[in-house]
């Protein structure tokens, strides 16, 4: 990344967009588009020929997918920046792509403003997320979950953190005291424990190792 103008390489295989990422690198004073392909296979052969300095790819490309991708792009670039697109907000496909050490990761549509700033971020930050996904993630680290509990346990244990009582919980969640009383049960045998102060004392202890 060393030109000022930096070289782009998109993978889409929605045929729609590529007029409209023409356009939109018509207008880019920093950013050269250097190819668009529709599947990984073309973009591979094509990688060293174009040598690009950013990687913007759907993750719902054809043959091995966007985010399987990312290990045989940086075979050929360590150094190459990736952005994902996806029509997707899943955190679990969020959390995927920055596993497989993505640089980015946006929702579409992606309009002409919001494809330069997430240029500019990755140039001037080396990494960028819309701002849906990073409510998301943001929102998902604040609220505790705990993998062996479903997520109505997790909810109740959530309230129970916050010393709601078993009527005030269940008025919140819109089900009935009964039903609390019964997540609350499967609760104590998950925490092996056997009143509300000995779970409040384990979930506490289990929050400490987030």
């Amino acid at each position: 990344m060393k030109s000022n103008i930096l070289k782009i390489m998109i993978l889409d295989d929605d045929l729609q967009y590529h007029e409209a990422y023409r356009y939109y690198f018509e207008t880019y004073l920093s950013y050269q588009l250097v190819g668009i392909y529709t599947c990984v296979k073309d973009a591979l052969l094509a990688y060293n020929d174009v040598k690009p300095d950013i990687i913007v790819s759907e993750i719902d490309i054809p043959d091995i997918g966007g985010i399987e991708a990312i290990s045989h792009f940086r075979k050929l670039d360590e150094e190459v920046k990736i952005i994902m697109l996806s029509t997707q907000s899943d955190f679990e496909l969020v959390k995927k792509a920055f596993k497989s050490r993505a640089n980015g990761y946006l929702t579409k549509p992606v309009t002409k403003q919001r494809l330069h700033s997430a240029l500019d971020a990755i140039k001037f930050e080396g990494a960028t997320m819309s701002s849906d996904i990073a409510k998301m993630v943001i929102a998902m680290f604040h609220r505790k979950s705990y993998t062996n509990f479903s997520d109505r346990e997790n909810q109740i244990v959530d309230h129970l953190c916050q010393g709601e009582t078993y009527k005030s919980i269940a008025k919140k969640l819109f089900i009935t005291a009964s039903a609390v009383n019964f997540h609350i049960q499967n609760i104590y045998l998950k925490l092996n424990v056997n009143s509300k102060s000995e779970a409040l004392v384990k979930l506490r202890a289990l929050e400490m190792q987030f």
